[in-house]
């Protein structure tokens, strides 16, 4: 997948990447093991070209934890409701620590019962959904992956930010093409205008309004108004939705009380619903994926209409970028390398090292 036009772009190996991510943490008294887990969760986006939920987003982690409202140290709990459903308390520890700790026992009640379902309270921002998906597709399992967020959209016919833009994800295995589908329920993820702002860049029109209700190109602008849900009400039904299962059930914040990432001022609060499910329930591990092969060669062999060359799988483009990066490197901007730099210069610990 090309790469698309704009700033001059400064390509970093995944390696030194990861490494830059796991030092600056350390440094920032988060033990090694979960620095170790952020760093990869944080890489892998930007492997897979979100880079929305990437390394970019370590300035605005470090910040909070400087504000005492993320702590570094804490250990997430769990606790056993039902053979079948667990229950983490993030304590307001990084979200990637709570949520991987919740998929993980998921996964191991799904072996044991077929299927497992975490409901985690009291968490953060977990980056891409999709290596959530990622880790249950390791144990050969099928997953749901559902997280609440901070308001950004409003309800269909409201105005005011209420609902986050709160990603819906999922996942099933196949014998050579995995399904993973990890997308928001507006018109684009807020993190995408974070990334125009941070680059200097313009948005397209359709993506959000400002404080005034107009739609507008501006990233500092949009960030003071609104987002769009994707197609009117049903995008806002399914940012409810999230907030049902991922707020109300767990006990966390929900009802547009999630405290932005980017907002130092109090944790977060962030809540998270996840389910693994054994793919051979109902008929044999083999026969499932020959069946998700076939779904996958006739979604992608269908005719296809005037203009378009090629249809991918949900998540196909994503596996060819990484592909690419892996190879040629991760791009960022310069502005986003001296941001990163200077995190590291304010701890003492080594800076990103460019290719």
């Amino acid at each position: 997948m090309a790469e698309s036009e704009g700033a001059p772009k400064i390509l970093v190996s995944h390696n030194n990447a990861h490494t830059y991510v796991k030092a600056v943490l350390q440094a920032n008294n988060v033990s090694a093991q979960d620095a170790a887990t952020i760093a990869s969760c944080l890489v892998a986006a930007d492997l897979r070209g979100v880079d929305t939920h990437g390394v970019n987003r370590i300035p605005s982690y470090l910040a909070r934890i400087r504000q005492g409202v993320l702590d570094p140290t804490a250990q997430p709990t769990i606790e056993n409701k039902t053979p079948v459903v667990a229950q983490v308390d993030g304590k307001n520890a990084f979200g990637f620590v709570a949520a991987r700790l919740g998929m993980q026992r998921a996964i191991e009640m799904a072996e044991v019962y077929g299927i497992g379902m975490v409901s985690v309270k009291h968490s953060n921002h977990f980056g891409m959904s999709a290596w959530l998906v990622q880790q249950a597709l390791d144990a050969g399992m099928m997953s749901l992956v559902f997280t609440n967020s901070s308001p950004a959209l409003p309800v269909w016919g409201g105005k005011e930010k209420l609902m986050g833009v709160s990603p819906i994800a999922c996942g099933a295995p196949s014998s050579e093409h995995d399904f993973i589908l990890d997308m928001a329920p507006s018109v684009a993820a807020r993190g995408k205008i974070y990334k125009a702002k941070r680059r200097g860049e313009k948005i397209p029109r359709d993506w959000a309004l400002d404080k005034d209700g107009n739609r507008t190109d501006d990233p500092a602008a949009a960030l003071e108004g609104v987002m769009l849900p994707m197609g009117g009400p049903k995008g806002s039904a399914l940012s409810i939705m999230m907030d049902v299962f991922s707020g109300v059930l767990s006990g966390s914040a929900f009802a547009g009380h999630v405290t932005n990432p980017y907002d130092p001022s109090k944790p977060a609060d962030v809540g998270h619903f996840l389910i693994a499910l054994k793919p051979d329930l109902f008929l044999s591990s083999d026969d499932f994926k020959q069946r998700m092969e076939y779904l996958y060669n006739r979604v992608v062999g269908s005719e296809k209409m005037a203009g378009v060359d090629r249809i991918y799988f949900p998540g196909e483009i994503e596996q060819l970028m990484e592909a690419e990066r892996r190879e040629s490197g991760i791009p960022y901007v310069e502005a986003e390398i001296e941001a990163l730099n200077e995190e590291a210069r304010r701890v003492g610990a080594p800076e990103l090292v460019t290719a």
